[in-house]
């Protein structure tokens, strides 16, 4: 029996420089409080949500942000010209909202040609022993992979009521869940993805979901596991969800 080669490890790909949050949704199973400002600026023991993806950014080196937004828009941009540890870009969809994939789409012009992060605004992590934006980028081989999607397990998912995202082999590559199966891996709102992935796309309405699926069926969709605790906040009862996680883990490590 022929024994399988593993190739040597390569040189770790260059850390991404440039990220876009998408932060245009509506929020609607945030109200009543998206009534009065939008979901990104919801806040979690006193931080708005999107600011801990830009800290988690601006940790791991992140120079150039673009944020796509729509609804309030005009708050959006008030808060976002607080950050001076990065330039932050605003992609404006105040015209149509574009949804996912439509809106880095139109975002592709001040993304660049590079690999960027992407980020969900409305969902983060408690990092482990590992910062989960650096293990991703340490994982990323630009050679196999179109995309790499950060990849959280149930078992570490605070507000979360779906029935899995993926199926993920040995080497982490994605498939998508049959239709009456459930599966422990999800989607956890992170990930490295390559421009080119969205250079023939039309500038429409349409969900990332489109991408993902052309990527599966190219076999260059890989997931990293994510390192901690993964949070999403979906709707206002998931608040204090989430600050109770904060609080259990902050005295789990006290314990440590």
């Amino acid at each position: 029996m022929n024994a399988r080669i593993i190739p040597a490890r390569l040189p770790r790909a260059p850390k991404p420089k440039t990220a876009m949050i998408l932060a245009a949704g509506l929020g609607k199973r945030m109200r009543p409080i998206t009534s009065t400002i939008p979901k990104p600026l919801v806040e979690i023991r006193g931080k708005a949500l999107i600011d801990y993806g830009l800290d988690a950014l601006a940790r791991n080196g992140v120079e150039r942000v673009v944020v796509n937004v729509h609804y309030m828009a005009d708050l959006m941009r008030a808060h976002l010209r607080k950050r001076r540890d990065m330039e932050v870009l605003v992609s404006d969809e105040s015209d149509k909202l574009l949804e996912s994939g439509g809106g880095i789409v139109r975002a592709l012009p001040l993304i660049g040609d590079d690999p960027f992060y992407l980020i969900n605004s409305d969902t983060f992590w408690i990092d482990g022993y590992r910062d989960n934006l650096d293990l991703l980028a340490d994982l990323w081989n630009p050679d196999e992979a179109d995309m790499s999607l950060l990849i959280a397990e149930m078992r570490q998912a605070t507000g979360y009521e779906g029935r899995g995202d993926f199926t993920m082999d040995r080497e982490g590559r994605l498939r998508r869940v049959a239709e009456r199966d459930m599966s422990p891996f999800i989607y956890a709102g992170a990930g490295i993805l390559k421009p080119d992935l969205f250079r023939d796309l039309p500038e429409e309405t349409f969900s990332l979901n489109r991408v993902f699926d052309r990527s599966i069926e190219a076999e260059r969709l890989f997931g990293v596991r994510l390192d901690g605790l993964w949070i999403t906040v979906g709707t206002p009862r998931a608040i204090a969800e989430a600050e109770a996680a904060f609080t259990a883990s902050a005295t789990r490590a006290e314990r440590a």
